[in-house]
């Protein structure tokens, strides 16, 4: 089984200071870091994902702004691959699968940002393309996201979600777990 680690929108709006700030970022972020510096030192495929907005009225990822450019975290080598997506599925009008089938991956192991929206539909997405997917739950993280009159709490969002793609779609583990699994 060929393993790849993508890295989804881990991008500086989502920080303190950015646009759209998430809650807890560079805690996920540095674990992400963790997974990256793993597959690096196994020589092992990494995928950037990165989100530039296109739709009209978006507050954050706006083209050619540092909120849009790749956290100092989690910054690409001149040689890893870079997929810009437009929507939250990184699968959606990308390259993103014939990359990955160019280098024969079956098995993805996915970190990023945010957990309710572009995680899980990348997660989906990749379960419908037959790929076996490992989700590092404590390297992505997410808002805390209004609903009516209430106030979701991220943390509640986010196992929300983690609960609903694991086993279905995936395997939701930290990535401690991961780390030692790879």
């Amino acid at each position: 089984m060929t393993t790849a680690l993508l890295v989804i929108d881990i991008q500086n709006d989502y920080f303190p200071g950015g646009n759209m700030a998430l809650v807890n970022p560079e805690q996920a972020a540095g674990n992400a870091a963790r997974l990256l510096q793993h597959f690096r030192a196994k020589s092992m495929l990494v995928v950037h994902i990165q989100h530039i907005s296109i739709k009209n009225g978006a507050t954050f990822f706006h083209p050619n702004t540092d909120g849009a450019n790749i956290h100092s975290l989690v910054q690409p080598l001149e040689h890893e691959a870079i997929i810009r997506k437009h929507y939250p599925n990184s699968f959606l009008e990308t390259n993103l699968h014939e990359c990955l089938q160019k280098a024969g991956v079956t098995h993805l192991v996915v970190a990023g940002m945010m957990s309710h929206m572009c995680i899980d539909a990348t997660v989906r997405s990749a379960a419908e393309h037959s790929y076996t997917i490992t989700v590092a739950e404590n390297a992505c993280t997410t808002a805390n996201l209004p609903f009516g009159d209430d106030v979701i709490p991220a943390q509640q969002v986010h196992n929300s979600f983690m609960a609903a793609l694991n086993r279905a779609y995936a395997t939701v583990i930290p990535t401690e777990q991961v780390i030692l699994s790879i």
